[in-house]
């Protein structure tokens, strides 16, 4: 297990972050990979998060069975495979140095996406055919399994089709539960399923439950786009940090 307190001083805050977009505060976990990539490789600090994941989407999928846009799921998630392959093949063939900057460009993109469409809203589009959402899923599962931050690809295809909330929430759930799945061999192929970082998966499981638990409350009460938008500016500050530090 890691005991390096500048880690857990990352991790925790981090881990609060995923709860709370488990919990209904949605793309806030997305800063969690590029907080812990700043104590840790990149490739283990999702490896330590991937388990985690995995057990929250387990609520939400269970919660939402009923209300699934099966049609979304089989167009997007045979493209999310590829995806994951190819991150893995990147992951794999780099050096860290390589990964980091990359997991930092993604994190500035992320960022200043939602920035824009908090301000601007989500740009209007047509529903598009069947085999661009496979497109998108590869796309998806690529920027997934590098930095757990496969969701605007997902949106942006998935989102023009106005899907019921329930259903868009059940689809959301299924989809990332099923391709957090699949990239689990990877992580193994990658040899980051370690004794020490289960442990310490486990360690911040309990954190991340609860505040999945208060993120349900509080998306009831609390008006978050203040909150928000000093977390994707953060989100893009860390990125800047990550990329300096993968091409220095």
């Amino acid at each position: 297990m890691i005991d390096d307190p500048f880690f857990y001083a990352l991790a925790v805050p981090a881990v609060l972050m995923l709860g709370l977009a488990k919990g209904g505060f949605s793309g806030m976990g997305a800063l969690s990979l590029p907080m812990l990539a700043l104590a840790v490789d990149p490739v283990r600090a999702a490896a330590i998060l991937l388990p985690i994941l995995i057990v929250q989407d387990v609520v939400g999928i269970w919660a939402f069975r009923r209300t699934i846009d099966w049609r979304v799921i089989a167009w997007m998630l045979p493209g999310a495979g590829i995806g994951i392959l190819l991150g893995y093949g990147f992951a794999s063939a780099v050096q860290p140095s390589a990964v980091l900057a990359v997991v930092g460009a993604i994190s500035i993109a992320f960022g200043l996406w939602r920035l824009w469409t908090e301000r601007n809203g989500m740009p209007a589009a047509r529903r598009s055919p069947g085999w661009v959402g496979t497109m998108f899923g590869v796309a998806s599962g690529f920027t997934s399994q590098i930095a757990h931050a496969g969701q605007p690809p997902f949106q942006l295809w998935v989102l023009p089709r106005q899907l019921p909330r329930d259903v868009l929430v059940g689809t959301t759930a299924l989809f990332f539960g099923a391709v957090n799945w699949l990239k689990v061999p990877a992580y193994l192929a990658l040899g980051q399923f370690t004794a020490a970082n289960l442990a310490t998966s486990a360690v911040l499981l309990p954190v991340a439950i609860a505040a999945t638990v208060a993120g349900v409350w509080l998306v009831r009460r609390v008006s978050a786009k203040r909150f928000y938008t000093a977390i994707y500016g953060l989100m893009i500050a860390v990125g800047v940090k990550l990329v300096w530090d993968g091409v220095a």
